[in-house]
């Protein structure tokens, strides 16, 4: 029989049109797989990550990996273990490697500032953790607030190139009306967590051991729950994330339970529409 092509080219040719049958068969299974993962999934945990000393942060990162979970989050130039503060070039790597797998960001206020009362003119009280001004009450405008959030997207996109997402978390969680005001006036919206999502991680070891916040947590989360825990704590004892990461993920997979950043969840999701899990503030 003759071939209009050699059979070289011929064979080539054949080769070419599998693998492109085979490409497209795949990507018209790629919307029927995510769908069958979603029906599998009995609910979403939302893991959010406060930095801290930074003593748990490469064995967090490495426990997202192994799940292929992504998680958000939350920054301030905050002292570590090394010496040195979380958003220091030191950390480059770390925020470079995180943002590239995908995970989402969001501000904790560069000096990690706590928020002490409303003041009649509009203005806040505050207290710095860190800085120059550490321990001292100041009293800002929404404006120097605003400046206060926006230093951490400025740090961020130097080390990473890239943008936070419009999230913040104040620490501790405490709001006030002014602050709540002042962030989304600055194009913030504010993250808390569920009840259940307490780690406890700031707790003391003695009264609070491992054991119990692992319970706590696999009985109380349920289906859109945000969960908060830290990079590192310098007052706990018993370190939490080595003995409770990963057994809390595995139970709670167990149980049917999917993870996702809050780009996808329901309260924030409308931030982020139109764009995909990619999208940054301006």
């Amino acid at each position: 029989m003759k071939y209009p092509f050699p059979k070289r080219q011929l064979n080539g040719l054949v080769l070419g049109a599998i693998l492109a049958a085979g490409q497209a068969f795949a990507q018209a299974q790629q919307p029927a797989q995510a769908s069958a993962t979603a029906a599998a999934c009995k609910g979403t945990i939302y893991l959010t990550f406060d930095t801290g000393s930074q003593s748990q942060a490469e064995l967090i990162e490495q426990t997202l990996l192994r799940h292929h979970i992504k998680a958000t989050f939350f920054l301030a130039n905050e002292k570590t273990i090394h010496g040195d503060y979380s958003l220091d070039p030191g950390w480059q790597p770390l925020w470079k490697r995180l943002a590239e797998e995908g995970h989402a960001f969001g501000t904790h206020t560069f000096d990690h500032v706590y928020v002490v009362r409303d003041l009649p003119d509009g203005k806040i009280e505050v207290r710095p953790q860190f800085g120059a001004q550490a321990g001292h009450k100041q009293q800002w405008t929404p404006a120097q607030y605003c400046e206060e959030m926006q230093r951490v997207d400025k740090r961020f996109e130097a080390l990473t190139g890239r943008k936070l997402d419009p999230l913040w978390r104040a620490p501790g969680g405490k709001l006030t009306p002014n602050l709540l005001k002042a962030g989304q006036a600055c194009g913030y919206a504010h993250v808390a967590w569920a009840p259940a999502g307490f780690s406890g991680d700031e707790l003391p070891s003695d009264k609070f051991p491992n054991e119990m916040l692992l319970k706590k947590a696999l009985n109380g989360l349920k289906d859109g729950d945000i969960f908060l825990a830290h990079m590192g704590i310098w007052s706990r004892q018993d370190a939490w994330a080595p003995a409770v990461l990963e057994p809390l993920i595995t139970g709670l997979e167990q149980k049917g339970f999917c993870f996702a950043t809050l780009r996808d969840h329901p309260a924030y999701r409308h931030l982020f529409a139109g764009a995909g899990n990619t999208q940054r503030r301006p």
